[in-house]
């Protein structure tokens, strides 16, 4: 199904339900579209990765609000300021603490890090709400270009998700990757 902003905000009970539930979407962000599930249903994780015929390339995700992030990531000072610089086209590399609740199939390399952003959009409102993080990465088969409009959608992606909100092209860019696990 392809819906848009409206629609959301008229159902938003139920496509929260589907996000807790493992529904996976394609969404927009101030970026570029992403596709995503909730990042703690380990089924769901797996299917984005099959979808995108991914390897073990980490995942990044939307988190809710900054306090998910500051209970489960090691920050300092640096860590702080940047983390206060969200909502923004920025994705934070950072070091996960340890008994975190973060499943494996997210970072399948084991290193203990985590890609996190909230981007300044209205989705990300959603994400809020639902209170769990979500996966965030660009809608496509792993190699190929990312989808921009409905036109450059790959058709077995568009055949394995949920639903799509659409709000027309977009022509953006990635995120910014800030490493700060150093």
């Amino acid at each position: 199904m392809i819906t848009d902003r409206a629609y959301v905000e008229e159902n938003k009970q139920s496509i929260l339900n589907a996000i807790l539930n493992g529904s996976i979407l394609i969404y927009p962000t101030d970026t570029i579209y992403g596709i995503g599930c909730n990042a703690l249903n380990s089924a769901s994780v797996l299917k984005i990765r099959q979808i995108k015929q991914r390897g073990i390339k980490p995942f990044s995700v939307i988190a809710p609000n900054h306090e998910w992030i500051l209970h489960r990531c090691i920050t300092n000072n640096q860590t702080i300021n940047y983390i206060q610089k969200l909502p923004g086209p920025y994705t934070l590399i950072i070091n996960l603490i340890n008994g975190h609740d973060i499943p494996d199939e997210v970072n399948p390399i084991g290193n203990g890090t985590i890609g996190v952003r909230i981007p300044y959009h209205w989705f990300a409102e959603v994400i809020k709400e639902a209170g769990v993080p979500f996966i965030t990465t660009s809608v496509n088969i792993s190699g190929m270009p990312y989808m921009t409009s409905l036109e450059t959608l790959d058709e077995t992606i568009k055949n394995n998700v949920d639903f799509i909100i659409y709000e027309g092209e977009i022509n953006g860019r990635e995120s910014t990757k800030i490493d700060l696990t150093q």
